[in-house]
């Protein structure tokens, strides 16, 4: 298992977080506390886009209790890419396999040329992520994970 998951050593390495990492902060997040003590070593690399902020606020609500306002708290504590043309345009090179959003996702990490890591649990975005080179980070996961996840390469 791979608890402790460093970034490249480049101090401008970023990592693009979605919302599957991001809900991770939740209370009772399967993987959690594995996801918060990476998070709470390499919080100055993570960047995410409005995308990943939304996604943790739905779950938060769904989840209710203390989870909306860590997730208020979280949108403020982490960066937040816009999606630029290049992002979209990127998105738009794999959104025959991909869902939307999760080509979203793709697209805004590829487009940002200081993102080297993608931290995810989805089985999708982490497989077409590492197709185009960027490594995937999942604190509490076997390593390569979704190689070995039985689900579909196209939903």
């Amino acid at each position: 298992m791979r608890d402790h998951v460093r970034v490249p050593t480049d101090p401008t390495a970023r990592v693009y977080a979605d919302g599957s990492a991001l809900s991770r902060y939740l209370p009772g997040a399967p993987h959690g506390s594995q996801w918060q003590q990476w998070a709470s070593e390499n919080l100055a690399s993570l960047v995410t886009s409005p995308l990943g902020i939304s996604e943790l606020r739905g779950i938060a609500r769904m989840r209710g209790g203390e989870a909306p306002g860590i997730a208020a708290d979280l949108a403020f504590e982490i960066p937040v890419a816009r999606f630029s043309d290049q992002a979209v345009r990127r998105a738009t090179d794999v959104a025959g396999v991909l869902p939307p959003f999760v080509a979203l996702h793709v697209g805004t990490a590829l487009a940002d040329p200081d993102v080297s890591a993608v931290a995810t649990y989805d089985v999708h975005l982490a497989r077409v992520a590492a197709l185009y080179g960027l490594t995937i980070v999942s604190p509490g996961r076997v390593d390569r994970w979704w190689e070995r996840d039985p689900a579909p390469w196209v939903r």
